[in-house]
């Protein structure tokens, strides 16, 4: 029979693993974010010089090739925050009915606080958008971090969690690449159309990761209060539908 005493410390240790593999985790991630900010603030040349030659190549392309904007609008509207609010309805109505409240919370919690933490540092950084004498698409607001990159990148993530469990087969490896494609091509349209600086999207995704591991970690400490093991995709992202902690030996 096992220590109760011996068990809670061996758990304690297994925890306190995990919490420093995720915060080394969350730290590599938010790194290159601050860097961003750093380089963005201090104007730094090599940076600027790639936004705006990334952003005159495409304006340019854009002003000749008409297709290539109704094919860039189409991307970016798909990135709206309307759009993403009709799909993670459907997709809360889904948990809901399935009763994975907690799956539906973390769901909440981690799309809608991005959007939040966008427009917090956005209001903070307050950098203006790009200026062109003839743009294709005209948009309001601050520039950095770009809220379709943030927003892709945690909205497509939360997606996949959510559904890789019910895949087999090809559909997974399918809906992963789907999505990464998406992400990439919702940052590429907002470029493209002159409505954000390259930096700008990259921050985007930096950000949008980096809140995303720190939303995973929280749960993954929900699920180990549960004293059940880490949310894997295998199981769900429910506590109850993970495999129980193993045992001390």
């Amino acid at each position: 029979m096992s220590d109760p005493g011996v068990d809670d410390v061996r758990r304690g240790a297994r925890f306190g693993a995990r919490a420093v593999l995720t915060a080394a985790a969350v730290g590599l991630v938010a790194v290159p974010f601050s860097l961003l900010l750093l380089s963005v603030e201090a104007q730094w040349p090599p940076l600027l010089h790639a936004d705006q030659a990334a952003r005159d190549d495409l304006h340019a392309f854009a002003l000749t090739h008409a297709g290539f904007v109704t094919v860039m609008e189409t991307l970016s509207t798909v990135g709206m925050w309307w759009a993403y609010l009709i799909a993670f309805a459907l997709v809360l109505g889904w948990l809901l009915w399935r009763r994975l409240v907690r799956s539906a919370l973390f769901v909440v919690v981690t799309v809608g606080g991005s959007g939040l933490l966008n427009e917090v540092v956005k209001a903070a950084v307050h950098r203006a958008r790009p200026v062109l004498a003839d743009p294709v698409a005209h948009e309001t607001g601050t520039s950095f971090p770009s809220g379709h990159a943030q927003g892709a990148m945690v909205g497509y993530a939360v997606l996949l969690l959510v559904f890789l469990p019910v895949l087999r087969g090809a559909a997974r490896p399918i809906a992963i690449t789907a999505a990464a494609l998406m992400v990439l091509a919702i940052g590429f349209s907002r470029v493209a159309l002159g409505l954000h600086y390259v930096s700008d999207v990259l921050a985007g995704y930096v950000l949008g990761a980096a809140w995303l591991a720190a939303m995973i970690a929280s749960f993954n400490t929900w699920r180990h209060e549960r004293e059940r093991a880490p949310a894997d995709p295998a199981h769900g992202s429910e506590p109850e539908n993970g495999p129980p902690v193993d045992p001390p030996g």
